[in-house]
């Protein structure tokens, strides 16, 4: 799909991996819609690329339908979703003070997955009736699982949990949407500079970053979105979890 005028709305595009592919989209003549809970600073990146923003909280249907609504009267209807809202703990199943927090476990689970699933329904359902574009394309729906998926590790239960939610349901909603004309694909980042990563001392941030093969460093925030674009030009691509980790493979701990 030709990114260039077209409408896209980034969860969680208010920082790290969203904010990078908002500003990539927008770069590339998308006009940009951020969905965030973060007002301030959301505001301010909407500002600084030309887009809107709407306050958002991915796991209330309301709130996301009024971010939908902001960008179909602000851009037009929408044919790109990108999935980067998400949060992250960590905590053993067995710990020194008892069992795992199931509130912490529920809440990663709700954001995390079905927040994704809740923000690729309602924008699903209006690009289902948009008129189609190259091969019959009518949209495209990323979202963001993690290389924990597949490797988890000791104390990211409910992360990986919540992660591998969203790998395992890629290929039945990308076979449900072939029928509408809309592709979707996950990308599966490894160990990426974020905020997130940002709170680490930088003795462990190198110690991470040395366990990557090649290249033995952390990846970019630009790097993921540079795989948004790709995947949303290249219309082949479809029903796919595509790893971004530097062929890293976690250890247990």
């Amino acid at each position: 799909m030709e990114l260039n005028g077209q409408s896209a709305i980034v969860t969680g595009g208010a920082s790290g991996l969203g904010e990078a592919t908002a500003r990539m989209l927008s770069k590339n003549g998308a006009k940009v819609a951020i969905l965030d809970l973060n007002a301030e600073r959301g505001k301010n990146i909407a500002n600084d690329i030309g887009g809107i923003f709407s306050k958002c909280d991915v796991v209330d249907s309301n709130s996301i339908q009024a971010g939908l609504s902001l960008a179909r009267d602000k851009h037009g209807p929408s044919r790109i979703l990108v999935n980067c809202a998400g949060i992250a703990a960590a905590s053993r199943v067995v710990g020194r003070n008892g069992p795992h927090d199931l509130e912490m476990f529920s809440k990663i689970i709700t954001v995390n997955l079905i927040g994704t699933f809740n923000a690729t329904r309602l924008f699903a359902v209006e690009a289902s009736k948009l008129e189609p574009v190259e091969d019959g394309e009518r949209g495209v729906v990323l979202m963001t699982a993690s290389v924990a998926a597949f490797d988890g590790q000791i104390g990211q239960a409910a992360y990986t949990a919540s992660k591998g939610g969203i790998h395992s349901m890629t290929l039945p909603i990308a076979r449900e949407f072939a029928s509408f004309g809309i592709r979707t694909c996950t990308i599966a980042p490894g160990i990426l500079l974020t905020p997130l990563m940002d709170v680490l001392p930088e003795e462990a941030q190198k110690s991470l970053a040395e366990s990557v093969p090649f290249p033995t460093r952390l990846g970019k925030a630009d790097e993921y979105a540079s795989l948004v674009r790709h995947i949303c030009e290249n219309n082949y691509i479809n029903g796919e979890t595509i790893r971004l980790d530097g062929a890293l493979r976690m250890a247990p701990k």
